[in-house]
Formats: C-alpha cells, structure tokens, sequence
C-alpha cells in the first residue's frame, strides 16, 4: 500500500477502503505538529494504528488533544477496560463491546472519535475489528441509497444488552429500558456532505416497517458493511495505540477469556455534529 514518508513519520495504508499505520515517535506525536494531518487521515481512513508507541496514561490524553476535544471519562480521565470488577466495576456493561456497535446512538452528538491502548492482553483472541461505514454507503447500488434516504431507526440500549443477556428478569429488564430510546436516520449525512450508515447492536427496528422485515433490512446492511473489504481487525501487541473516528466506523472485541487479565486504557474524544 501506499506509504508517505516525512522525518520521524510515516503512513501505509492496510486496505483501500480502511485502515492506515502511522510510524512514529512520542516526541513527534505530542509535539501536534502533525494533528491536523492526523485528523484529515482519521475522517478518510476511519482507523488509524501507532504501533508499540507506548503512552503512559498522561502521553495519552496529551495526544488526544492534538486530535480533538479530549472528555474525560464518569470515574477519571481514562477508562480502564476490563473484565476484572476490581479494575473496572462497569465490566458487565463492557460485555456489549462484542458486538458491532457505534458509540453514543443514545445521544444525539456522538463521540467523534476514541483512542484505545493496550497495557495487558489475553493469551488468546482479543482482536479490535472495525469497519468503514462511510465506504460501505458509498458502495451501495444507486437504487438502494434511494430506498434508505429518509428511513428511521429506533435505538435502544437495551436491545445491545439483549445481545449479552437474552433472557434477563423483568427488574433487569426494566432497568435497561429506563434509559429509553433515540431515534435516528439509517442514513446519516454529515456536513461535510458524505454518507455513512447508522447500525448496530443498538438499532432496534426501523420506523414503520413491518417487523419482519425491518430486521432482515438492518442484519443485511450489517452483514454488507462489515465485509471484508469495509473491515479491519487488529491484532494487539503491547504498547499499541489505535484511534478510530466514531462517527465513520462500527466496532467489536473479539472474544477472549473473560478470566484473563487484559486490560485497554481508553480516552475519548467530543462529539462535534449531531446525527442529521
């Protein structure tokens, strides 16, 4: 793939429509001189990898703040990600990371972007796999953008939590659902004036279809955006940082054993223009 060269920095692309490697140093990163490019590739390329670079958790929102508005998180600046209770008592809710997912289609601005780190990983599985929603619209035959153009999905947090847990008692369910639902388009068109697809484990039903049919519609543009030529999956190594724009992209954890001690350290970005 295509690599573009300049001192201590560098890209290669992974795959035409998704992914890009930026090899680097601290120094180089922290300094913002290259934000601005950074971000421009983050839009277009929807994930970006900086292998082995190493960010302590203070390098890490340092960094995210070249790129954007840094948001802490509820409990601290940086969300520990883990299945370790004692590490991360919200590690229930992380469960629902093992589906495709946008974050944010509770709200009506969504994150625009997150960075992740990884400080401890399983021995086995644990890949991040994204994929390029813009790319997967822009792909779609003219007559079936035409269809899509001013449908309505109904979001919910508790359908991504059926995911997880199928056959929850009626006070569990009752909880989920208080934190109600978001309607949204299927179709999202930013101000930039590209396209992406608004999906997910979150997307419940579209609006004033028959249910039937409203399910086969959002499994088979789920199963079209996340084909391989939309998608990415990282392969962890220690020390690895990898950002994604949240507002072109869906994403999952791949399994890995909820007994491990893996560990991600993520820092978020602020959502910058609502679902339109």
């Amino acid at each position: 793939m295509a690599s573009i060269v300049a001192g201590k920095f560098s890209i290669t692309h992974v795959k035409p429509q998704i992914g890009s490697i930026v090899e680097s140093d601290k120094q180089t990163l922290l300094s913002g001189v290259h934000g601005a490019e950074l971000r421009d590739l983050l839009e277009e390329r929807g994930v970006l990898v900086f292998p082995r670079i190493d960010f302590d958790d203070e390098e890490q929102i340092a960094f995210s703040k070249t790129i954007g508005e840094f948001v802490p998180e509820m409990h601290g600046k940086v969300f520990a990600i883990s299945m370790d209770k004692k590490v991360n008592p919200q590690a229930d809710y992380v469960k629902g990371a093992f589906y495709w997912h946008i974050d944010g289609t509770m709200q009506d601005v969504p994150l625009f972007a997150s960075l992740m780190s990884a400080k401890v990983l399983s021995k086995t599985g644990g890949n991040t796999e994204f994929c390029n929603t813009y790319a997967a619209y822009d792909a779609l035959p003219a007559e079936e953008k035409e269809a899509l153009e001013g449908l309505r999905v109904i979001h919910s947090f508790y359908n991504s939590q059926l995911y997880v847990d199928p056959e929850p008692d009626i006070a569990k369910m009752e909880e989920w659902m208080a934190l109600g639902t978001n309607e949204l388009p299927l179709v999202w068109t930013h101000k930039s004036g590209r396209k992406s697809l608004v999906l997910g484990s979150t997307a419940q039903y579209v609006v004033g279809m028959e249910p039937m049919e409203s399910t086969r519609l959002l499994v088979r543009l789920r199963s079209w955006a996340t084909q391989e030529r939309f998608s990415y999956s990282h392969q962890w190594s220690v020390g690895d940082a990898v950002i994604w724009d949240n507002t072109g992209t869906m994403h999952r954890a791949m399994v890995y054993p909820l007994d491990s001690d893996r560990r991600m350290h993520r820092t978020k970005l602020a959502g910058e223009e609502a679902f339109a």
